[in-house]
């Protein structure tokens, strides 16, 4: 059987394959992924995750290209499936589904073991947040993902579900939009926290003010957007790195996004499924 050759289109799981082992198989990425920075920087970029290059990726010719529904278009999985002998598509809704995303890709690769090792870790890591945070009252809490327009999440998305293990409950508390556009001043004096992500859009110290010019009565400062929206190997260190973030209530400087600009969620999110 011929070694695989990987083309990752997913940025947190390109990181994910180095830490599975598979760094050498990966022949492609997007421009995003830009994780182990080290390993990835050598290897062909095929375009961003919604803007590919197909006469590159064909040149590559790879066995397998990994997509994922709310990173990548469905057309461009369907294109990508009429020359790529197999097409991973993967769609974690919330934390606890790593475990199913390690072993889904263990299996396809052969290296069980690996894929195993991360489940034990992020169990262990799991259960140590959930010690640590518990009886804690909820904090109500805006995630801001865009500025013009305003763009937060929806009750159903990964961070949403990530976020919520450490008691932060996120508003708009029912949405029709995946990611949803918002007018930050209705929540003045009835949230919390306003937290500003690192990506998409890159949220620096300087958008502090205005922030809490809109949303007054609300705590408003930075955090890591890798940390909170990365599946995969991230998600383990994620876990801990929230817990610090709401236990000690300080503002760990966020990592920054890609040196390329992040395209704006849909409203609606991408809504295919394999």
């Amino acid at each position: 059987m011929p070694e695989p050759r990987i083309i990752s289109l997913v940025p947190s799981i390109t990181e994910l394959l180095f830490a599975l082992g598979l760094g050498d198989r990966v022949v492609g990425r997007t421009g995003f992924c830009i994780h182990p920075a080290d390993r990835v920087a050598a290897i062909p970029k095929v375009g961003g995750t919604k803007h590919l290059r197909m006469g590159v990726i064909r040149a590559l010719a790879p066995t397998h290209v990994i997509v994922n529904v709310d990173e990548n278009r469905r057309e461009d999985a369907e294109a990508l499936a009429a020359f790529v002998p197999e097409v991973i598509v993967t769609h974690p809704l919330g934390p606890a589904d790593n475990l199913a995303l390690y072993r889904q890709l263990g299996t396809i690769f052969g290296v069980e073991a690996a894929a195993e090792a991360l489940c034990v870790a992020f169990e262990a890591a799991s259960t140590a947040v959930a010690r640590r945070v518990a009886g804690r009252v909820p904090d109500q809490v805006l995630y801001l993902i865009w500025r013009d327009p305003w763009m937060t999440v929806s009750p159903d998305t990964y961070i949403s579900a990530t976020l919520a293990l450490v008691g932060w409950r996120t508003h708009p508390l029912a949405a029709t939009d995946r990611y949803p556009v918002v007018r930050l001043e209705e929540y003045a004096h009835r949230i919390d926290r306003v937290l500003l992500s690192s990506e998409p859009f890159h949220f620096k110290a300087r958008h502090l003010a205005e922030v809490r010019a809109a949303v007054p009565g609300a705590t408003v400062s930075l955090i890591d957007g890798e940390m909170c929206s990365w599946y995969g190997s991230r998600a383990i260190a994620g876990l801990h790195y929230l817990a610090d973030y709401a236990l000690g209530g300080a503002e760990p400087p966020p990592a920054g996004a890609g040196t390329e600009v992040a395209p704006a969620p849909s409203t609606a999110g991408l809504g295919w499924h394999p």
